[in-house]
């Protein structure tokens, strides 16, 4: 009776599921050649009432040909911050199949510098997408008046 028990167990397992849609045409993707191709892309698609609110995460996930597959919303938090799992930025690059991402997120100060902290999660996220083979080509921190590059500045 114990053996039936333990045996069942084995059998109630959750289904994981991976899935990726994609509505646009690739002739109809936008393609992201410099940073500034960059900044449009995610500043169509910020929702413009939380860009000067609160800070957001998003991630634009880049087919081999920098193709954008789309952008993954990461994370919503406050004023002065939010979080950014590494493990969920490329859980969404892997889902899309993503050869490169660029991160994104917006500060709702207006200040352009990054913080020592989007500096330490820039070089964790490189490092990680470099076992993954996923490229990370730049992160660009936005504002309602323009972006900042941290691989135009030499900082990737």
């Amino acid at each position: 009776m114990e053996k039936t028990r333990q045996t069942s167990a084995f059998h109630r397992v959750a289904e994981v599921k991976l899935s990726y849609r994609n509505r646009v045409k690739p002739s109809e993707r936008p393609q992201v050649t410099c940073s500034t191709d960059s900044y449009r892309v995610l500043k169509e698609g910020w929702d413009k009432s939380k860009l000067e609110f609160i800070e957001q995460f998003k991630v634009l996930l880049l087919n081999r040909a920098n193709r954008v597959l789309g952008i993954y919303e990461l994370s919503t938090g406050g004023v002065a911050g939010t979080v950014a799992d590494p493990k969920l930025v490329f859980v969404a690059a892997l889902k899309a199949c993503a050869s490169g991402v660029i991160l994104s997120h917006n500060h709702p100060s207006g200040n352009l510098t990054p913080s020592q902290a989007d500096l330490q999660l820039t070089k964790k996220l490189k490092q990680g997408g470099e076992l993954l083979d996923i490229a990370v080509l730049d992160h660009i921190i936005l504002t309602s008046e323009g972006y900042y590059s941290l691989a135009d500045e030499g900082l990737l």
